[in-house]
């Protein structure tokens, strides 16, 4: 939405600004100029990205618009959730996790937290770390480590969305330049026409680098920084999930390791620690 919000701002400004000295909208009307940055920027944006990243242009725009996945009731959920399993595992043993991590869809204790059931990463994210706890796995370091390693891939993969979108932005610039001197070459074969008429091939040639300039700066690249910026934020869910497991396995009782989890979380989304404790009472 601040995005939407953002876009309107640029627009109104800049041509409510250029309408208010006297210039004509008519004159920036030059849907070829438009035709040549846009088509190449879209161009080099799928020769210079995978298959992949292209499929996940859309996840990145709703990213933008929606803003952080995770709201306090879902990170709220979630601290009940690992509070619950990090309760049984000191009270039963971590064997008796195993019956729940193995297939997590039929258990009833994962039942109670569907919002966190819809997010299958995060399910998978977590029942992989609690399986290895079951199996033996008790070095908080090596596990730290490993944990460590999948987050930077799972941040890699979501910045390659915003980093390819960056990508187009900074082109846009110099293909407004090429739409320029395109526009400079026309007038140079209409150099025998009257001064109006060189005037306005002109202007149409330098409304290229106008568009270009607008465009890359007013429009993409702040839609790369929203993208980034809502993926950031995603990120601490699972960050949250590994602050915790890390105190489990360092031996913390299961009121400290869910304090662990919530103290990762930036401030704009975290709850207090009365409203942890209230949730998982409740839970």
């Amino acid at each position: 939405m601040f995005v939407i919000v953002g876009w309107v701002i640029v627009v109104v400004c800049v041509l409510g600004g250029y309408v208010a000295m006297g210039g004509k909208l008519a004159v920036l009307n030059q849907p070829f100029e438009l035709v040549i940055i846009g088509g190449a920027a879209v161009g080099a944006f799928i020769c210079g990205n995978t298959k992949q990243v292209l499929g996940k242009i859309g996840k990145g725009f709703g990213a933008a618009l929606k803003g952080p996945k995770y709201k306090k009731d879902d990170y709220l959920e979630l601290l009940s959730l690992l509070y619950t399993l990090f309760k049984l595992a000191k009270t039963k043993g971590n064997l008796a996790l195993e019956s729940h991590v193995e297939n997590p869809e039929e258990s009833d204790l994962f039942a109670n937290f569907p919002k966190f059931m819809s997010d299958h990463h995060a399910v998978e994210f977590l029942c992989d770390y609690l399986r290895m706890i079951t199996l033996g796995t008790e070095n908080a370091h090596e596990i730290a480590d490993l944990m460590d390693e999948e987050l930077d891939t799972h941040h890699h993969e979501d910045s390659q969305i915003s980093d390819a979108i960056q990508g187009m932005a900074d082109a846009l610039p110099a293909l407004g330049i090429v739409a320029a001197v395109l526009g400079v070459i026309k007038t140079m074969g209409s150099i025998t026409e009257p001064p109006e008429i060189l005037g306005k091939l002109i202007g149409g040639a330098l409304v290229g680098t106008f568009l270009g300039v607008w465009l890359a700066y007013g429009f993409v690249s702040p839609l790369s920084g929203a993208i980034k910026g809502a993926n950031e934020a995603n990120g601490r869910y699972l960050q949250c999930i590994k602050a915790g497991i890390i105190a489990h396995i360092s031996g913390y009782a299961p009121a400290i390791s869910v304090e662990f989890a919530r103290k990762v979380l930036l401030s704009t989304a975290r709850p207090t620690f009365a409203e942890v404790e209230e949730a998982v009472q409740q839970a």
